[in-house]
């Protein structure tokens, strides 16, 4: 029998801000809004951490970038889509063992409200999205 697994290794991008055009509304889709990311990808940095090398890890950059292509390109109705196309992205572009996607909706458009975000938040595991590629 083995113990418990040990903490997951992290790299946490907070605060990603983005323009794009996400949502149900027709003006959702021609105005656009800023979106807000943050993004939890977990893989063994032991090696990175040792060696002090780019190649032993991610680059934050790169991360960025792929985020940047799905929250700014095609619109998607649902903030649960975004974090997802956001999530696939990840998997497919990088060696993570998992990903924890929040996207946030400043000041939703809803009559007579006052929301500060409206926010997604889901966690995607490789082995779990290699079986739905499968499926």
């Amino acid at each position: 029998m083995t113990g418990p697994l040990p903490p997951a290794d992290r790299i946490i991008l907070e605060g990603m801000r983005f323009y794009g055009f996400h949502g149900v509304n027709p003006e959702e889709r021609v105005l656009g809004q800023e979106y807000l990311v943050d993004l939890t990808v977990e893989m063994d940095l032991s090696r990175a951490g040792m060696t002090d090398r780019l190649e032993d890890t991610i680059s934050y950059a790169h991360i960025y970038r792929s985020v940047r292509e799905v929250m700014e390109g095609e619109p998607r109705n649902l903030l649960e889509n975004a974090a997802q196309a956001v999530a696939d992205r990840v998997l497919m572009d990088f060696p993570v063992d998992s990903v924890s996607v929040r996207v946030k909706k400043p000041h939703p458009p809803i009559r007579g409200s006052i929301i500060e975000f409206a926010t997604v938040e889901i966690f995607r595991r490789r082995g779990d999205w290699l079986k739905g590629l499968a499926e």
